[in-house]
């Protein structure tokens, strides 16, 4: 009866507890790489919007060469991020850097180096975290432009400077900033 009445209880205190552990887990503010979005929003009303998670320096060498250990190392696709994979979703039709990008939903992917910076927008989209598709799943791959930060910057960060009729898309992280024009 003692072992009836102890399983009960422990069956009863797990019932209570994994519900609470659960919610826990899905509270993604709580990640070490917290989710983040940013948005342009056009005169006409269209918009951009870029959700993604925003991993932290922590000390770490961010950008770099694979032999310095870097956690981006130049020349290799990144997934711009962690966690879920970075989407772009807009309602207009753009030009990035010159290319051609229909309304629609896409998963983004960056090409650092040194001295330029690549954007991949992948048509396929879904993926979790570094599963990069392929060169055959790019609908575009944009130059960008590479320039220092005035200070450092802990925490990865994509936003949107609006002048005009553009929105120049802004990616910041450790000490390296990279940007890429886009127009309706």
């Amino acid at each position: 009866m003692k072992k009836f009445a102890l399983i009960s209880a422990a069956l009863f205190a797990l019932a209570i507890l994994a519900p609470a552990q659960m919610d826990m887990s899905q509270d993604k503010s709580k990640r070490p790489s917290p989710p983040a979005s940013a948005e342009c929003k056009f005169s006409d009303g269209k918009t951009i919007k870029i959700d993604y998670s925003s991993p932290r320096a922590k000390g770490r060498k961010i950008f770099g060469e694979a032999s310095e250990k870097a956690l981006v190392p130049y020349g290799e696709i990144w997934r711009t991020g962690a966690n879920d994979a970075t989407t772009f979703v807009t309602n207009a039709n753009l030009m990035v850097a010159g290319k051609s990008v229909p309304a629609g939903s896409y998963t983004i992917f960056t090409v650092p180096k040194a001295n330029e910076w690549w954007l991949v927008i992948s048509k396929k989209t879904g993926e979790w975290g570094t599963d990069y598709p392929g060169e055959t799943e790019d609908l575009a791959r944009a130059p960008m432009k590479v320039s220092k930060t005035s200070a450092p910057v802990e925490n990865f960060t994509i936003a949107f400077d609006h002048a005009g009729g553009q929105c120049t898309l802004r990616m910041e992280w450790e000490n390296t900033r990279a940007t890429v024009e886009i127009t309706k």
